[in-house]
């Protein structure tokens, strides 16, 4: 979630999943202690960064 507010994401609503928004995007957060490789992957491509982009963000 840092990384994704350092991208100009910010939190809209929160509670079995954290659901974050840049104006343009909505990412759908699920609420666990770890998240699987594969989700995020898919949420990072959904934000509209690279890899190698939200590295950088942590």
């Amino acid at each position: 979630m840092r990384a994704l507010q350092k991208a100009g994401f910010r939190i809209a609503r929160q509670g079995k999943h954290i659901v974050m928004t840049d104006g343009a995007r909505i990412l759908t957060i699920p609420r666990n202690e770890s998240v699987n490789a594969f989700t995020l992957g898919g949420i990072v491509r959904d934000a509209g960064l690279t890899v190698a982009e939200f590295r950088r963000l942590l």
